[in-house]
């Protein structure tokens, strides 16, 4: 192995272990602990890779100390949610980036997760249909299981055909991958949640319509959630240990 490739992985290992420590200073937990052990994993590489005792030493003690602290966390993490306590609230600044439904998401899924509810009024237009897709996208990616998506959203006054079509063929494509949708209309909703089955409640002021449009099909974001701007919204995390039910 190179010098360079042992330098750009130290690198990493730093720019992640500095954002987990950024995160747990400012409570995010669950997301400290996901980069923490990230981290963790980058240094044990690097420990692997490294030759100079001086710095072996010096990387297996902050291993060990990144490690105590990610077990603090998620004993602190599984006491609140023990103790129906828990209660997170991020802000996405307006016209900030970084924060792709995988980014967001990321923390709060397990390999027990196997089923999902969406309640959000506004998977109607276009643009809102296409995120859904994204968000059922990501649930395909994951590390997880996911059997059922289960959306309860309005109908579109002036165009329910089109939202009905683009749902329909959602559902077909998503079957071929071993994954049931399950879609109910609401003329009353306006609350935004997402609930998943292990517990964890995700609320996002604009719901899923938080990316700003692009200037253009070409432009860099339209692809690449992560590269999109946001408007700016809040998003409020909770666990509770009765997850909703049929």
């Amino acid at each position: 192995m190179t010098q360079n490739h042992v330098t750009g992985m130290e690198n990493a290992a730093v720019s992640v272990l500095k954002r987990a420590v950024e995160l747990d200073h400012s409570g995010r937990l669950p997301e400290s602990l996901v980069c923490y052990q990230e981290g963790i994993q980058l240094l044990i590489d690097v420990l692997k890779a490294v030759k100079d005792d001086s710095k072996r030493g010096h990387y297996r003690e902050k291993t060990q100390g990144y490690m105590a602290r990610a077990e603090q966390i998620k004993a602190l993490v599984s006491q609140m949610k023990e103790d129906g306590k828990y209660h997170e609230q991020n802000k996405i600044l307006e016209d900030a980036t970084g924060h792709s439904y995988e980014v967001l998401f990321k923390p709060y899924i397990s390999s027990s997760l196997t089923e999902v509810w969406v309640e959000d009024p506004y998977i109607r237009h276009t643009h809102q249909l296409y995120n859904f897709v994204r968000f059922c996208e990501m649930l395909l990616k994951a590390p997880c299981k996911v059997k059922r998506i289960h959306l309860l959203t309005s109908q579109d006054e002036q165009d329910s055909s089109q939202q009905t079509r683009a749902l329909a063929e959602l559902k077909e494509s998503l079957s071929a991958h071993g994954m049931d949708l399950d879609v109910q209309y609401s003329s009353t909703i306006h609350d935004r949640e997402i609930r998943f089955d292990n517990g964890w409640i995700i609320k996002i002021g604009r719901g899923l319509d938080y990316f700003k449009r692009p200037k253009g099909r070409f432009s860099i974001g339209y692809c690449d959630y992560d590269l999109r701007q946001c408007h700016e919204t809040t998003v409020d995390i909770f666990h509770t240990q009765h997850t909703k039910t049929l």
